[in-house]
């Protein structure tokens, strides 16, 4: 897989998460960005507002001044370590993932710049237990991890294997 594969992916899913934040910032709080609402969408599904001062679905919140910068400086990092493993991998699911994860970090380190906190607004739950409310990019970084992971895990040594061979 080509580079500009990963970098129209990871495009693809920076757009759709903000795209998908303003169209809820609108809904949900009509310009006033302190309002909370909860809007039950489905019997295990609510639209929510919550904003994020930690990395994805809150691990890690503070309320240090600084604390944005921080994680707006890690996610680049982590960014950047991505995008050169991109360029250095020739493997379609790495390429995926990669761009999955880049695409979902920069999408939430826009959301930094812009209000010092994440826009979550997607609220699972089911029989009394939430899980934490996320968005499309904390989707993104996680199904990317997942796929990075599970590839890892369960093909790579295969593919190293019958290398030697």
């Amino acid at each position: 897989m080509k580079i500009y594969w990963t970098i129209l992916i990871a495009l693809v899913i920076f757009v759709a998460d903000q795209v998908s934040k303003e169209i809820m910032l609108d809904y949900l709080l009509d310009g006033d960005l302190s309002r909370f609402n909860r809007i039950e969408v489905l019997p295990f599904l609510n639209w929510v507002t919550v904003w994020n001062r930690g990395v994805s679905f809150g691990l890690f919140s503070n309320d240090l001044d600084y604390g944005p910068y921080l994680l707006i400086a890690l996610s680049l990092v982590i960014s950047i370590g991505f995008g050169i493993w991109a360029f250095r991998t020739h493997d379609r699911v790495h390429h995926i993932g990669i761009a999955m994860v880049i695409g979902g970090a920069i999408g939430n380190v826009i959301d930094r710049f812009r209000f010092g906190a994440v826009f979550d607004f997607i609220d699972v739950h089911a029989f009394g237990y939430h899980w934490p409310a996320f968005n499309i990019a904390d989707s993104a970084i996680c199904v990317g991890v997942f796929i990075l992971m599970i590839y890892a895990f369960l093909f790579e040594k295969h593919v190293q294997d019958t290398k030697k061979i």
